[in-house]
């Protein structure tokens, strides 16, 4: 079965989709919550370190490395979108970017992260005795996509949803709808987390090593731009963002263009994120696919108006 595709191209659709779990991680806490975080590589990290100790250090079977590294992710997610229940905004971001900041620096100098040196010989999972490479990883990371993207609908369909989206318009609001909003500030970060956690350990596990350099700012900057492109609080914005963004670069290493240096393709790359973020948020804040909840909050609001002396509402 590994054989069945060239590896090269297995590689590319199996990154894509690491990456569409970290966009729709990130999704979830900016464009459905309205947290903007800087920071969400510090998640990636952190899921792949944990499942790599686990397995390399301490012998723990791939699997249940990997089932670990989400639930840790969720916890030490839920801690750091504690910021977010005193910060807003731009104070938010800038505070998660420190975090990020710090996580990275940990996964460079800890001696339990292999320090500069990162973490080698990390086991891809086996099945019925097989590991799975190239396309039996595919086939892995395809099922852990469809599963995330299934349970992700179900929430922001939900009353989950519904309270995440209210809390990005107008978090006064959502208060006085009695929405505990530091239950589901903490809970969409734990969540969001949960996702770039899952990613970080398919990441470790298809690479087979990992160290610090994969888990910077720049990563967060680009997993950002995808979601900001595509869509604030869209499923589909999420995958059309991440798409071109990833793919387009791809297509420049696949084919050959005379005016573009394949030495300088990292350059260009970034240049174009930067352009296309610049014409986002001049015409579309929301992004190609966004979605906004005005009206539900202008709903609720008509629904909460304040009380005269007598008991009715005021018109």
């Amino acid at each position: 079965m590994d054989d069945l595709f060239n590896p090269y191209y297995v590689d590319i659709v199996v990154f894509w989709m690491i990456y569409l779990l970290l966009g729709l991680g990130l999704n979830l806490i900016t464009g459905y919550a309205g947290q903007v975080s800087l920071g969400h590589a510090a998640f990636y990290g952190i899921g792949a370190y944990t499942s790599a100790i686990l397995s390399v250090k301490y012998g723990w079977n791939a699997w249940l490395s990997m089932a670990a590294a989400v639930v840790v992710t969720f916890l030490i997610s839920a801690l750091f979108g504690l910021p977010s229940l005193r910060v807003r905004e731009d104070f938010l971001a800038i505070t998660t970017l420190g975090l990020g900041l710090i996580a990275q620096s940990f996964f460079k100098n800890a001696e339990i992260t292999g320090g500069a040196y990162g973490i080698d010989a990390i086991p891809a999972p086996s099945l019925f005795g097989t590991a799975l490479k190239n396309t039996g990883y595919l086939l892995l990371v395809t099922v852990v996509l469809i599963a995330a993207v299934v349970i992700m609908k179900k929430m922001t369909g939900s009353r989950i949803g519904r309270a995440w989206m209210t809390i990005r318009e107008d978090e006064t609001v959502a208060q006085s709808m009695g929405i505990n909003t530091t239950y589901y500030k903490v809970l969409v970060f734990a969540i969001g987390g949960a996702y770039a956690g899952a990613a970080g350990a398919l990441f470790a596990h298809k690479v087979s090593f990992i160290s610090g350099e994969s888990f910077g700012f720049t990563v967060s900057a680009t997993v950002l731009s995808m979601v900001v492109l595509g869509g604030l609080g869209s499923i589909f914005g999420t995958f059309f963002g991440v798409t071109l963004l990833y793919m387009l670069p791809e297509m420049f290493r696949l084919f050959e263009f005379e005016l573009v240096d394949p030495k300088y393709l990292d350059t260009y790359k970034m240049m174009l994120y930067g352009i296309l973020m610049v014409l986002i948020m001049r015409y579309r804040p929301k992004g190609l696919f966004g979605k906004t909840g005005a009206k539900l909050v202008n709903i609720r609001r008509s629904a909460v108006k304040p009380l005269d002396k007598g008991g009715d509402r005021v018109a």
